[in-house]
């Protein structure tokens, strides 16, 4: 079955390379005419949850290939590095990663951005009793075969939802400091990481550390692409699923500081470049040309690398000033 999605052929040969190296196990498995499609979950470095932590996901929008394409380069660098370097090796005595490269397999397979049931798996939680979603793009009830289906009112999480939920309380919750990016495409012509709450333009609490892991981002790489700031600056969204597990983290005692960004590659550029792609169902989403495709899977390496790097450095850069930081966080990003 894996033979029919590549990036799950891919995948299953990175871990299959790793060896012991990495902890992979398949958190569920989601039924398909042609059979059963894994979702894995993959745990590298120390053991002991509470270490600064790390993670990587792709794959939650079938359109949006690209986006576990990118997971997948990042993984298979960091495998092949542990077969020869020592100071990645000795750095994963401390912190951990975690990789869920493809959650929405049928999606994929299937090319659409649901899932079987049509549902959007990132408006698939319980929404927030203060949600303002934008209308429509931030999440309907009205039809599976409509974009951006939230499911049905009351319904249980879809299983590829519920799995990664379930990966990341067990696996990121109950680490002292963690960042997790989920990798997507197709908004806008800048490659952008946002931030919670997608729910509302209103800050979410640990704005002031988004802020200090921006201002380390700012003078390490002064040179970078992305554009730092809240998702609800563009849009809101009902029932998003990292605005629901922040909240939920959040609420546990003695949680650690947990910050879900989301890295959304832009993917206009490469429509601009090549218009034809519009004809193209992936077009819109992911970058058909050979060469721009290999542009865009070594991109991000160095943004990932540097994610790792801060996570495991989390002392250096987050702590004292944490009030400034807000205040510094607010004028930037809110005082309009």
């Amino acid at each position: 079955m894996a033979k029919l999605v590549r990036e799950l052929t891919q995948l299953e040969n990175i871990l299959e390379r790793s060896g012991s190296l990495a902890r992979s196990e398949m958190l569920t498995s989601i039924p398909s005419a042609a059979g059963s499609l894994p979702i894995y979950g993959t745990v590298l470095g120390t053991s002991d949850r509470s270490a600064p932590t790390f993670g990587l996901v792709g794959g939650v929008h079938g359109l949006e290939r690209i986006g576990t394409r990118v997971v997948l380069a990042y993984l298979h660098t960091v495998i092949e590095m542990l077969q020869w370097d020592e100071l990645l090796s000795r750095s994963l005595e401390r912190i951990r990663l975690v990789f869920v490269p493809i959650v929405n397999p049928y999606g994929i397979l299937m090319r659409r951005r649901g899932n079987a049931a049509g549902v959007d798996l990132m408006r698939n939680a319980p929404p927030h009793p203060d949600s303002q979603g934008s209308f429509f793009v931030g999440g309907q009830r009205l039809s599976p075969h409509l974009p951006w289906y939230m499911g049905v009112e009351g319904a249980p999480m879809q299983p590829e939802a519920f799995a990664l939920c379930n990966f990341m309380r067990r696996e990121v919750f109950g680490a002292r400091r963690a960042v997790v990016v989920d990798v997507h495409s197709g908004y806008g012509m800048d490659d952008r990481v946002w931030f919670p709450y997608a729910r509302t333009r209103k800050p979410f609490p640990d704005v002031g550390s988004v802020y200090a892991l921006k201002q380390l981002l700012d003078t390490a790489l002064p040179n970078h692409v992305y554009r730092v700031e809240p998702q609800a600056r563009n849009y809101t969204v009902c029932g998003d699923l990292w605005d629901f597990l922040y909240d939920e983290q959040r609420a546990q005692p003695g949680a650690g500081v947990f910050l879900p960004l989301t890295l959304e590659m832009g993917s206009w550029r490469w429509v601009k470049k090549n218009p034809r792609q519009l004809f193209d169902r992936l077009g819109g989403f992911n970058p058909l040309k050979p060469h721009r495709l290999r542009r865009t899977l070594r991109r991000h390496l160095t943004l990932f690398d540097f994610l790792r790097r801060a996570t495991a450095s989390d002392r250096a850069w987050h702590g004292e000033g944490d009030e400034e930081r807000r205040n510094a966080a607010f004028r930037l990003w809110f005082a309009d």
